[in-house]
């Protein structure tokens, strides 16, 4: 279990989106033996199992949602033309896209990708400085359930994708995409996707999950444009939030447990965002706005 806040303390399954609480009735329990306090315990149910089953307090969450069945079905049906276009593009600049499996030259790959840049999106990249050993580590959890997709260019990782299985088998989640800034006109990204895909049909894996397709009030967000591009969709889920203690009760009744993005006025973080970018710009040079 993973145990967050100061205030109000919820706990959440450490591997959420992979795993899942086929018996919330035993967790609760289990919860109640901790030492350490837990106000609130909240969960999501999978992909395929979307209609609320579970008689506690629950609300709507959403996630990026690709329901897979051949590439060929991908690339002709569920993606519009600027990332067929793109996905195409990475094969014909020489990007090679192929499963791979965690060993030191994979980890030393993933290390180049992940310090060449100190931020990434506007803000400081908590993956930039982080030594070899604690790369694999990092990268070795869920390991009987994970597949590692690596694109290459001229025999130089310079982007990756691990996917984690769930459990049953349902769907892959992408826990980690990321590609080499320098590198971007080769769309290796959109050839990782491609290779997701046809890894997830390959094994009848039905669904591939990319997060949340919207984050709390956000309204213009460019990954939401790409998950659209590349044919994920907006999927509604179940969330539950079970309160244990009285404090847990008055959060859930005065929406404490929310993230603070859904309580902030959008035009407000969008200011946010924009100063946050320009200031780290200023002080950490980046490929990002060359």
């Amino acid at each position: 279990m993973l145990i967050e806040g100061r205030l109000i303390r919820i706990a959440r399954i450490d591997a959420e989106g992979y795993q899942f609480l086929d018996n919330p009735g035993t967790a609760l329990e289990a919860i109640k033996c901790l030492e350490e306090r837990v106000d609130v315990l909240t969960f999501i149910q999978s992909i395929s199992d979307r209609s609320a089953k579970y008689p506690y307090p629950m609300e709507w969450d959403n996630a990026a949602v690709l329901p897979v069945s051949t590439l060929d079905n991908w690339m002709t049906k569920q993606i519009d033309f600027k990332a067929r276009n793109k996905a195409r593009k990475a094969a014909k600049s020489g990007i090679d896209v192929r499963e791979v499996v965690l060993d030191d030259e994979l980890t030393r790959g993933i290390s180049e990708i992940y310090n060449e840049s100190r931020t990434r999106q506007g803000k400081p990249f908590w993956h930039y400085g982080k030594g070899l050993d604690e790369v694999r580590r990092m990268n070795a959890t869920f390991i009987d359930q994970s597949i590692f997709i690596g694109a290459y260019f001229q025999s130089n990782l310079i982007g990756f994708v691990k996917l984690v299985v769930s459990d049953d088998g349902t769907q892959a989640g992408l826990m980690q995409i990321i590609s080499m800034i320098h590198h971007r006109d080769k769309a290796p990204t959109n050839a990782l996707i491609a290779r997701a895909v046809r890894s997830c049909a390959e094994r009848a894996i039905p669904y591939l999950w990319y997060a949340n397709f919207s984050y709390g009030r956000k309204q213009d967000d460019g990954l939401a444009d790409f998950k659209r591009h590349n044919g994920f969709q907006k999927v509604d889920i179940p969330r539950y939030y079970v309160p244990l203690t009285a404090a847990g009760r008055i959060a859930l009744r005065l929406g404490l447990h929310r993230k603070s993005a859904q309580w902030v006025p959008e035009p407000v973080a969008a200011v946010y965002r924009t100063v946050r970018r320009k200031w780290y710009e200023r002080r950490y040079p980046t490929l990002e706005s060359v």
